[in-house]
């Protein structure tokens, strides 16, 4: 098995760090159609030993080649191939460009603390300052480039027959962490001799091993049994795993969901069930479903690791009237050398989202032109005198006109200090089984707010300034975020707006105002 998750390169890394030097290659910038992301890494140790890979062959060698050279001299390497690279007997045929860094003594302590963050299956992030010096998590010295990493892929299957053993063999074999979960000795006999280590043993329908799911875990039932399918399938809908399938025909299926009804089931839980699965149908062969079903679940994960956002509309609500910012408009103020607005409105540019809307009242064409100019979706709010509800009710009921929506972000343009990797953490924390994820300033709920579909009509319904803390209040299965006080900030009067410029330059040095380094990576 080839070793390229972050979680084995960062192990290898220290391995060999208890018995010698080694050096850490990390990719910081990929133009054109590059083989890794930014973030990818690469492990060197002194004698030539390699992990992981940056390219896909053309150039690995020679990165290595300057590792070794690297670790004797003990100095940084910053290394560009491609296009514009002065190493013109080393060009890369997908015509783009790929920069590495080159670390001779990164920090163990750093490397083993996020190594240990993805071996626990949390998220970790690492940052790269412009010296060279890696820190884990946030917040981040200004013009470092920060990379999200993600917990390997995990597969649950739970069932019996050729079906359950075929996938369990070919995702074992791809390096995935899989757990099969069966009832006859005979299979579980068969599942060892392939190899397979960790086995639950099934024994009634009644009483299921202890739901273990975390946001990146997949599940497949493979059971051609009611009872089991119908507990089964109820327990892994109370998780957080991103994707649950289900073996069977439309038919089947059809009725699988018909029982799951009746069972009291919500509707949009039962949406979460792959069914039938695989992206190729109809498949007859064990052996041909499990390709099929694997590709299914790996679509599935670099969705949910690459495009985080792509079913979320972005909500930014910016009617407010300034009524205490003396006569001015306080969105078209200035600050950091931009109008205010620009701040929040430069949310998530650079990832791909379902929608951008912006909610603005009708005698407030500045802020519009603004906004559309920068790529927003413009609301009118006509009942602004009613209330923030409103324009909540306003953007959400325009989100909810986008079939492929399936969550809102709501922002408020007067709150210019938030940066994206909030937002990231947000969006990670709203998993299938939960309603709603707020931001959390001490002990008060806040926005930025991430809405699950299910709930928008519970949003519309709300009246007055407090619509969105109320119904948050009032929902199940939610959850917070934290939020740094500075970036909670929002400009109500000239005296916040002084305030914010004074903090600007100290803002600058402990947060990534940058939404650009900001990267997924595996």
């Amino acid at each position: 098995m080839y070793l390229e998750h972050a979680q084995d390169v960062l192990g290898q890394w220290l391995a060999w760090r208890r018995v010698g030097e080694v050096a850490l290659v990390v990719v910081t910038a990929t133009e054109g159609g590059a083989v890794r992301q930014p973030g990818a890494l690469m492990a060197v140790s002194a004698d030539g030993g390699r992990c992981g890979y940056i390219s896909g062959g053309c150039i690995d060698a020679d990165v290595a080649h300057h590792a070794r050279q690297a670790l004797r001299m003990g100095r940084i390497e910053r290394l560009r191939y491609g296009s514009g690279s002065p190493f013109m007997d080393l060009p890369l045929p997908c015509g783009g460009a790929i920069e590495v860094c080159v670390l001779p003594d990164a920090k163990a302590d750093v490397l083993r603390a996020c190594h240990d963050r993805l071996a626990s299956r949390k998220t970790a992030t690492l940052n790269l300052s412009e010296t060279g010096d890696l820190r884990l998590g946030r917040p981040v010295v200004a013009g470092a480039l920060s990379f999200q990493y993600t917990p390997r892929l995990r597969l649950r299957i739970a069932g019996r027959g050729a079906d359950s053993l075929a996938l369990a063999r070919l995702a074992a074999a791809s390096g995935i962490q899989t757990e099969l979960q069966l009832r006859d000795s005979a299979e579980i006999q068969d599942a060892q001799r392939l190899g397979i280590d960790s086995i639950t043993t099934l024994t009634v329908p009644s009483t299921l091993p202890d739901l273990g799911d975390d946001p990146w875990t997949a599940f497949l039932l493979a059971f051609h049994d009611i009872d089991w399918e119908e507990r089964l399938l109820a327990q892994v809908l109370q998780g957080p795993a991103f994707y649950i399938g289900a073996v069977g025909s439309k038919t089947t299926h059809a009725r699988r969901c018909e029982r799951l009804r009746a069972a009291g089931i919500a509707e949009s839980q039962i949406g979460r069930i792959h069914g039938p699965v695989g992206l190729v149908p109809s498949m007859r062969e064990a052996s041909a479903l499990a390709i099929s079903v694997l590709a299914e679940i790996i679509e599935a994960y670099q969705r949910k690791v690459r495009f985080p956002f792509a079913s979320t509309a972005l909500v930014l609500l910016a009617a407010g009237q300034s009524r205490r910012f003396a006569g001015d408009d306080k969105l078209l103020a200035r600050l950091r050398g931009q109008r205010v607005i620009h701040h929040a409105g430069s949310a998530l540019r650079e990832h791909d989202l379902a929608a951008r809307i912006a909610v603005v009242g009708p005698d407030q064409a500045g802020r519009a032109a603004e906004l559309r100019a920068a790529g927003w979706t413009i609301a009118i709010n006509t009942d602004l005198e009613q209330g923030l509800s409103t324009s909540l009710a306003a953007g959400i009921r325009q989100a909810g006109q986008w079939q492929n929506v399936d969550a809102a972000l709501v922002l408020l343009a007067d709150m210019p200090n938030v940066p994206d990797a909030h937002l990231f953490d947000l969006r990670r924390a709203l998993t299938p089984e939960r309603t709603a994820v707020m931001s959390m300033a001490g002990t008060v709920p806040m926005p930025p707010a991430l809405f699950d579909r299910s709930v928008f009509d519970r949003l519309l319904g709300q009246e007055g300034d407090a619509g969105a803390g109320r119904i948050f209040q009032s929902l199940e299965r939610t959850a917070t975020v934290p939020i740094l006080a500075e970036w909670a900030l929002d400009i109500d009067t000239r005296e916040d707006l002084a305030r914010a410029r004074a903090e600007s330059d100290r803002l600058a040095e402990t947060t990534q105002t940058g939404h650009s380094s900001y990267r997924d990576v595996f």
